[in-house]
C-alpha cells in the first residue's frame, strides 16, 4: 500500500513537471532576424539598360524580392515628355512599363521612376533608379542645373517642377507641355541630364495635378529672362518663383444664419490688445467676426485718464472685407485710456449692433517693455533701395526702409527675429510679384539674412550684419542695460 502511494504521487510530481515545461514553451517566442531596411535590388531588365537603337514598346524590371509600383503618375518622369504616360503594371517581382507613344528617332530617352518602387514587407523605397536607352547609335549627354528662390522670402519650395520648352512664344506655356521637366531636391536645386545640344527657354512651377501648364497666376511661377543654350559649357542658372496672391474677397453673410445667429444678434468683434495692453509702435484694431455695412465715427470716442479727458488726432480706417477696422494714433507711454462705444456706432451686414453702449479701458505700454537696436550692416547695396524686414513665424512684423548702412530705434518690442531684405525696386515699401504674360517682368527679390536676433527689453541691442555672409561666420549680438528710454522709436 505504502508502494502504490509512492509511485502515485511520484506520478503526479512527474505530470506537474511536464505541465511546466511545456507550459513555459508556450511563451517564449522564437527569435527573429534582423529588420529589412534594403530597397529592392534589380536583378534583370529587357530590354537592358542604356540600350542603343530601341525598337520595342515594353520594359521589364525584375526585382530580387516582391514589389509594389505605387502612385507612378505623380512620380515618375520620363524625358522627353511624352504626350500620353505609359502603363505601369506590377506582379509579384515584376514592373512593366507599357510604352504608348511612337518613339522619336536619333532620342535618348530617360524614366526616373522617383519613389515609385518600394518593396511590399517594409516599404523600402527606392530612390535614384532611372532607366535610359536611346533610338539611335548614341546617347545625348549634356546637362545643365540650376536652383529656384522664392521671391518673396528668399526661401525653397521643394515641390516645384523645373520645364524646358523648345520655344519661347508665351502661349506655349498654356497650350504645349515641356519637352524636359526636373524636380527639385531638397535644397532647392535642379539637374538635368542627356540632354541633346540645343536651345531652351526655362520655367518653374508648382504643378500638383502635373499638366505642366500655367494656367493660374495664383500658382508658384518662375521663368528665366532669355533661352539657355545647352552645350559643355552652359552656366547654373537661378530663378525666382513667385505666385499673385488674389484679393481678399468680403466674408459671404449667406451662411452666417440659423438658430446660433437667431439667437445672438450682437455685433462681435476681437481686439488686439494683449493682456489690457496697448502696444507703443502698433495700431489699434478690431477685428469684426461679420463685414461692417455702416459706420459712425462720431460715436467713438477715445479718452485717457481717470477724468475721461477727450483726446484728438486719431482717425479710422477700414480694409477692403470691411472686417477689419484701425484706429491711428500717436500713442504715450504708461497712460490709461477709455474707448467708449455708441450703441450704434457700427452696423455690420446682418444688421447686428452693440446690445448696449460699451467701453474698452486699457494702458499703454512703458518704454521699459522694450529695447533699444542698432544694427551696423556690411556689404549693403543702398542702390537697391533696400527694406528691412523683422519676421516672426511667417509673418512680417515689423519694415523699414534703409537710407544708411545702420538702423536705429529706441523703442522696439523685445522677442526673437528673423531678417530679411528686399530689393525695393518700385520703392513702395512692400514686396511685389512678376508678370509674365507680355510683360516679362521679373518679382522684386528678398534676401533672407542668415542668422536670427534676440531684443531683450531694458537692453541696448546692438548687431553687426553681413548682408551677404552664410550663417556660420555672422558676427555674435552684444547688448547691456540701460535706464528707461525717454523717446519714441526714430
Amino acid at each position: 500500500m505504502r508502494q502504490l502511494l509512492l509511485f502515485f504521487l511520484a506520478g503526479l510530481l512527474l505530470i506537474q513537471y511536464l505541465v511546466m515545461e511545456s507550459g513555459c514553451a508556450t511563451i517564449i517566442p522564437p527569435e527573429g532576424g534582423p529588420r529589412d531596411s534594403l530597397p529592392p535590388v534589380v536583378v534583370n531588365v529587357t530590354p537592358r539598360d542604356s540600350t542603343l537603337q530601341f525598337k520595342g514598346n515594353t520594359i521589364t524590371f525584375t526585382f530580387d524580392e516582391y514589389v509594389d509600383a505605387d502612385n507612378y503618375q505623380q512620380e515618375m518622369i520620363i524625358s522627353p515628355i511624352p504626350a500620353n504616360m505609359p502603363n505601369v503594371n506590377r506582379k509579384l517581382r515584376t514592373v512593366t512599363v507599357k510604352l504608348r507613344d511612337t518613339l522619336q528617332p536619333n532620342t535618348t530617352y530617360s524614366i526616373d521612376f522617383g519613389k515609385t518602387i518600394k518593396d511590399v514587407n517594409e516599404g523600402n523605397i527606392k530612390t535614384g533608379f532611372t532607366y535610359i536607352f536611346s533610338t539611335g547609335n548614341y546617347f545625348d549627354s549634356l546637362e545643365f542645373s540650376g536652383n529656384v528662390i522664392l521671391a518673396e522670402t528668399g526661401g525653397i519650395d521643394s515641390t516645384l517642377t523645373v520645364m524646358l520648352h523648345p520655344t519661347g512664344i508665351d502661349s506655349a506655356l498654356i497650350k504645349e507641355k515641356p519637352r524636359y521637366v526636373a524636380k527639385l531636391d531638397s535644397s532647392g536645386r535642379f539637374r538635368f541630364r542627356n540632354l541633346p545640344p540645343d536651345t531652351f527657354y526655362v520655367y518653374a512651377l508648382k504643378d500638383e495635378g502635373r499638366s505642366y501648364r500655367y494656367l493660374n497666376p495664383t500658382m508658384l511661377f518662375a521663368f528665366a529672362d532669355s533661352a539657355i543654350v545647352v552645350s559643355d559649357s552652359t552656366p547654373s542658372l537661378t530663378l525666382y518663383a513667385y505666385s499673385i496672391k488674389e484679393p481678399e474677397k468680403p466674408a459671404s453673410t449667406s451662411t452666417a444664419t440659423g438658430r446660433t445667429r437667431a439667437q445672438d444678434k450682437r455685433l462681435k468683434y476681437t481686439t488686439n490688445l494683449v493682456g489690457n495692453e496697448q502696444d507703443l509702435l502698433r495700431k489699434f484694431i478690431f477685428t469684426f467676426e461679420v463685414p461692417i455695412k455702416d459706420f459712425d465715427p462720431e460715436k467713438i470716442r477715445l479718452t485717457r485718464d481717470s477724468a475721461y479727458q477727450p483726446v484728438t488726432g486719431y482717425t479710422f480706417d477700414f480694409d477692403s472685407t470691411r472686417k477689419k477696422l484701425t484706429m491711428d494714433y500717436a500713442w504715450q507711454e504708461g497712460v490709461q485710456h477709455h474707448l467708449i462705444m455708441e450703441k450704434d456706432f457700427a452696423t455690420d451686414s446682418l444688421g447686428q449692433q452693440l446690445l448696449k453702449g460699451d467701453t474698452l479701458s486699457f494702458r499703454t505700454r512703458t518704454s521699459r517693455d522694450y529695447g533699444r537696436l542698432t544694427l551696423n550692416f556690411r556689404n549693403l547695396n543702398l542702390e537697391d533701395n533696400p527694406v528691412l524686414q523683422f519676421v516672426q513665424g511667417a509673418e512680417i512684423v515689423q519694415s523699414y526702409p534703409l537710407t544708411s548702412n545702420s538702423f536705429t530705434s529706441n523703442l522696439f518690442p523685445p522677442g526673437e527675429f528673423s531678417l530679411r531684405i528686399l530689393n525695393d525696386r518700385n520703392e513702395n515699401g512692400v514686396w511685389d510679384p512678376g508678370e509674365f504674360f507680355g510683360k516679362r517682368i521679373q518679382p522684386e527679390r528678398v534676401r533672407p539674412i542668415f542668422r536670427p536676433i534676440n531684443i531683450r527689453a531694458g537692453a541696448d541691442n546692438r548687431f553687426d550684419i553681413d548682408v551677404t555672409a552664410p550663417p556660420s561666420t555672422q558676427p555674435a549680438g552684444r547688448g547691456q542695460q540701460f535706464p528707461t528710454l525717454p523717446g519714441r522709436r526714430d
